[in-house]
């Protein structure tokens, strides 16, 4: 009987090395806690989305160096004639998806709807990046999401000295808007929760350089132990699936967390009361076929209901993230467009007011 070395015994009686979750190959957690994630973009950012647009510039700039979180800014054309004031353009902060483990500002159908966005909209776009779960678990994007309105602040008051002058030269920071596709929604929410929460520091008079509008809420990323109808009825061929949308918060949200923390389910038991939330005015974007299409409806009718400002665009027959995948579609105008509208309609409110 031929002889068994010690190092192979060892290595007979060490459990292999598995694969325990895996999201398209682009990121993978092992049994033993490694994560390996993939440097190339996922066959839903094909290389047919734009790049460039005619009449938008666009360049990136790093906001957070500690963490090396960077800002894709976008900026479409303004006419030179003039006072320069009344040619600054209003803007929108915007926080890509994923499930808060995939994404970046630099995937190409993130890129592709910004550019459209910007053009579309006549607004300087913003689109912020932020850490990644299950390396950085929530809160942690939401604390990032935080840190980059710091940033802009920063911009806002050093607009004659440090600041980007190619941002701050065309940016209105009295009308900024808060966006968020999916996940990015989500960091929306929290962001208004937070500013709606906060209270002044004692003798504290020094004016918000930077005035935040409204938010708005592309398909939020909202979960909760509950099945909803849309969740329960959602085919397995679906994009998302309610298997992955379930692994996505296993491992976004805190260890040992169900899906009713705060950090997923707004109305769950622990989740703040909105009620008592000063929430600037909100837009809901909802689609269809979204298998979260239920919880984005209840949120706006619950928001609603509280008497807080609120609209819902629905769009019938649309799956989840239609505008990514389809940035140059009819469609996709239309959403542009009601965020448009919703932005006005702010503008002028608050004017009204004054």
């Amino acid at each position: 009987m031929p002889a068994v070395s010690a190092a192979a015994c060892c290595a007979a009686a060490t459990p292999a090395n598995e694969v325990v979750e895996d999201l398209f190959g682009f990121l993978r957690v092992l049994s033993d806690g490694t994560i390996l994630r993939s440097p190339a973009e996922p066959v839903f950012c094909p290389t047919t989305f734009p790049t460039s647009h005619p009449s938008v510039q666009w360049k990136e700039a790093v906001y957070d160096k500690a963490k090396n979180l960077r800002v894709r800014m976008y900026k479409p054309a303004t006419s030179a004639d003039g006072d320069a004031a009344e040619n600054k353009l209003p803007v929108l902060v915007h926080f890509h998806g994923g499930g808060f483990c995939l994404g970046s500002c630099t995937w190409g159908n993130v890129n592709a709807f910004c550019l459209r966005l910007a053009a579309d909209a006549g607004a300087v776009v913003l689109s912020a990046g932020y850490r990644l779960a299950p390396e950085h678990r929530l809160p942690a994007a939401f604390d990032d999401g935080a840190s980059f309105m710091r940033w802009l602040r920063e911009q806002a008051v050093n607009a004659e000295a440090e600041a980007d002058a190619w941002l701050t030269e065309a940016a209105d920071f009295g009308r900024v808007f808060v966006t968020g596709d999916s996940a990015g929604g989500t960091i929306a929410h929290h962001l208004a929760v937070r500013a709606g929460s906060a209270a002044a520091e004692p003798g504290e008079t020094t004016a918000d350089p930077v005035t935040v509008r409204g938010y708005v809420l592309m398909m939020p990323f909202f979960g909760g132990v509950r099945r909803t109808p849309s969740e329960a009825g959602c085919p397995a061929e679906a994009f998302p699936n309610l298997d992955l949308v379930d692994r996505f918060w296993r491992l976004s949200l805190p260890a040992g967390a169900t899906r009713d923390h705060p950090a997923s389910n707004p109305f769950g038991p622990d989740s703040p009361d909105l009620g008592s939330v000063d929430l600037r005015p909100v837009l809901v974007v909802a689609g269809g076929l979204d298998l979260i299409r239920d919880r984005t409806v209840d949120y706006a009718e619950r928001l609603a209901a509280m008497g807080k400002t609120v609209e819902l665009a629905e769009f019938a027959g649309k799956a989840h993230g239609f505008y990514l995948h389809e940035p140059g579609s009819e469609a996709t105008g239309e959403l542009i467009q009601a965020v448009v509208r919703f932005v006005d309609g702010c503008v002028a409110a608050t004017e009204a007011a004054a």
